[in-house]
């Protein structure tokens, strides 16, 4: 059995799990989903939260595990897991990127982002007046995100779905061929994603290959639209 870490992307929380980590746990593995620092249930303030803060908080999870874990990040926590894989590159087992931003050292999130030109996220975003922070426009939300998914989950993120702390995203990526090259890295792309759209997808996986590359026939919430094929493949790694 295997421990999976799950850190969730842009805008969400540990909440975004709630069909998947039962679901693996079902199986037998062991499954953490921590909220990150300001997001979800954790209150630190957004013009407190870094990369290098999201990346030690993650390191520290990791240290207390009794084994290497399967890391798996989705969307903006590709950024976060490829930071803790070159810090820890011996307590991760497999990197796991879901429909996540794949980078190269010296890349930050809105590099990546902006090579997206059909992306529905970039130009809906909306900053905070200090500049802090983000959220999407109300309107772009589903298509954005949530294409496949029920009405229910739906309703469920708007209620959940907090500002997103500008920073991380702007801060470049420092990788080596030493710590984070000798990682299994595993991609896991979305056909219908509107956000990493699949000409992203198929950059990012060009550019910094990975051991497989997987796909799922859905939106860019997978863990809601199609939990079961989420949780087969990370079982199968």
């Amino acid at each position: 059995m295997s421990t999976y870490l799950l850190i969730h992307g842009a805008w969400h929380g540990a909440w975004c799990w709630y069909k998947v980590a039962p679901r693996l746990e079902a199986l037998g593995h062991t499954v953490v989903t921590p909220d990150l620092p300001g997001l979800g249930r954790d209150r630190t303030p957004l013009n407190r939260v870094s990369l290098a803060r999201w990346r030690d908080f993650v390191c520290a999870i990791i240290d207390a595990q009794p084994e290497p874990v399967i890391l798996v990040g989705h969307s903006r926590a590709g950024i976060v897991i490829s930071e803790v894989a070159e810090h820890r590159p011996d307590k991760v087992r497999t990197l796991v990127y879901l429909t996540a931003y794949l980078p190269r050292n010296g890349e930050c999130v809105f590099d990546l982002a902006a090579q997206a030109t059909d992306s529905l996220v970039p130009p809906n975003m909306v900053m905070s007046s200090d500049k802090t922070s983000s959220v999407l426009r109300e309107e772009v939300v589903r298509d954005a995100f949530y294409g496949c998914c029920s009405d229910e989950d739906v309703a469920l993120a708007r209620r959940l779905l907090q500002p997103e702390p500008t920073l991380p995203l702007a801060t470049p990526v420092k990788l080596t061929d030493e710590c984070f090259g000798r990682v299994r890295r595993v991609y896991i792309g979305c056909e219908r994603d509107r956000t990493i759209t699949p000409a992203l997808q198929q950059l990012m996986c060009s550019a910094m290959p990975c051991e497989k590359v997987l796909s799922i026939d859905t939106d860019h919430s997978p863990f809601f639209s199609r939990p079961d094929e989420v949780v087969a493949h990370l079982a199968s790694l």
